[in-house]
Parts: C-alpha cells; sequence; structure tokens
C-alpha cells in the first residue's frame, strides 16, 4: 500500500510523516506552493512535489505517476486563498463550477470526489497519528472555574451550530455572552479579535462539527493557541475530546499552567 500527503500549513504535515515513519509506510507527498513550510523538503523520505493550492490536476496525476492508493489531507490550506488570486487549472475549475456551494466541506469534498476518479481514496487524515487526539477531561493543573464552565455550558450549544453550518469551529465567550465568532478567518484571528473587544476572563470554545469527517478539517490546537490566548486574556480553552488534534502536548501543557490557563476535552455532553 502506498499512501499520498497533501501537505497544507503548520506542523500537522511534520507529524504526519513521522508517524509513517514509524510504521515504516511509504508517503508521497504534495506540498502547496502558498501555505506548506519549506522545511517539509527535509521532513519527508523522498522528494516533494510542489503544486499551486488551484493545481488539482497536477497533483492527482502526480499521485496517480507515483502509484499511491490513499491519500490523506494534513494541515490547513485556507480555502480563501482560491478567492485572493490564485489561479487554478482546469480541473480544479470544472469541480469549483459543479458545486452547490463553496465552503470547506464542499469543496474538500469535491476534491476527494477528484481523486475517487482516479481511484485515489481520501481517508482519515489522523490515520498515523491517533496518539495526538484531545483526551476526555482536564488536560491542565487547574480546572475550569465555576464561571468557566458556565461560559463552556453556553458556548458549545452556539458553537456546534456554526459548525454544523460550516461556518467555523470556534466561538469566544465572556459571562455566557458571545464575543467572537469564526468564519472564515481562523481561530487565532477569533481569539486576537475577541481580546480587542473585551479582553480578560475569556473562555474559548473550540468544537468539532457534529458529524466531523475526520478525512478533512479537523480542529487543530497546540502551543500557538495557548500564546494567542495569553495575549487575548483567555483563560480556558474546550476543545472536543477524541476528534481535535492537540500538537506539541507537553509544551502546550506547559505554557497553559504556567499562565493558569484551563484545558478541558469535552464529551459529546455539556460539561
Amino acid at each position: 500500500m502506498k499512501y499520498g500527503l497533501i501537505a497544507g500549513n503548520g506542523d500537522f504535515p511534520f507529524l504526519v510523516i513521522e508517524g509513517a515513519k514509524k510504521q515504516d509506510a511509504s508517503l508521497t507527498v504534495v506540498a502547496i506552493k502558498e501555505e506548506t513550510d519549506p522545511r517539509i523538503e527535509t521532513a519527508a523520505d523522498g522528494s516533494v512535489k510542489w503544486v499551486g493550492i488551484g493545481q488539482l490536476g497536477k497533483m492527482i496525476s502526480h499521485f496517480k505517476a507515483s502509484g499511491v492508493d490513499k491519500v490523506m489531507m494534513a494541515g490547513q490550506a485556507k480555502h480563501v486563498q482560491i478567492f485572493s488570486g490564485s489561479i487554478p487549472d482546469v480541473r480544479m475549475l470544472k469541480m469549483l463550477w459543479n458545486l452547490p456551494r463553496r465552503n470547506t466541506d464542499s469543496l474538500i469534498g469535491g476534491i476527494a470526489a477528484e481523486l475517487e476518479k482516479d481511484g485515489i481514496e481520501l481517508i482519515d487524515s489522523t490515520y498515523f497519528i491517533h496518539e495526538h487526539l484531545a483526551p476526555v477531561g482536564v488536560m491542565t493543573k487547574r480546572s475550569p472555574s465555576e464561571i468557566e464552565a458556565g461560559n463552556i455550558e453556553f458556548g458549545l450549544h452556539i458553537a456546534r451550530e456554526i459548525a454544523r453550518l460550516d461556518l467555523g469551529q470556534t466561538i469566544v465567550v465572556r459571562a455566557k455572552a458571545c464575543v467572537a465568532i469564526e468564519a472564515m478567518e481562523g481561530t487565532d484571528e477569533t481569539i486576537t479579535r475577541a481580546g480587542q473587544l473585551a479582553k480578560g476572563k475569556l473562555t474559548v470554545v473550540k468544537v468539532a462539527k457534529p458529524d466531523q469527517d475526520m478525512r478533512f478539517d479537523v480542529p487543530v490546537v497546540g502551543p500557538p493557541t495557548v500564546r494567542i490566548m495569553e495575549a487575548a486574556g483567555a483563560t480556558c480553552l474546550s476543545v472536543t475530546a477524541g476528534k481535535t488534534l492537540v500538537f506539541g502536548r507537553d509544551e502546550m501543557i506547559g505554557l497553559a499552567n504556567r499562565h493558569k490557563i484551563s484545558i478541558v476535552g469535552s464529551g459529546s455532553e455539556t460539561i
């Protein structure tokens, strides 16, 4: 079995490469010029194929030529890029033209369908790294306070609804009031904006979709999340257990403990 990786930004692709190596799996890497860290060249076992974010045909042709059977996506490729100057190839244009809408699920679902036409299966992006999924319960020294627990319960209901609508994954709450809701800008920018609007005593609630497709758009947190929270005055983070990837867990928890930030993995029910 030969696997392929579509590498976006951040640490996610590097952890997939590391996980594949641990399992002695052959991995063909395609990197996105507008998104992927150039260090991917060193991390990957073989050569890396670089493509523009709109070059779907070129990407699929490379996987086919490499004998790839199954592909995973790792790392964000902000779909705002598609609407801000990228030049899609013919295959991407046809795919975009046939989409009923152009949100994240539709865009990546369209790519999955194009891969399938060529006999390539898009699989769970956490296939090689299940150990990085968030556990249920408190991960830090400090548990959520009564106020923070109330914010989480309030925020989970709203966050799950915006996730169901595929608008975003994150909501920032203060005193059971919405301060900021994520759209196309991403989690970090949402937290930063919340800090500008109401700095201090903020609770960040990040969720998976109710029917989260683990092949793509899996929620991710890590040390940068905690740094941005600290700068914004956020004191608590709730993530969906079992469906959120926690990268650099030891560093992240260490930073959170240092800044007295509570991090909790919430299950399917409110806490």
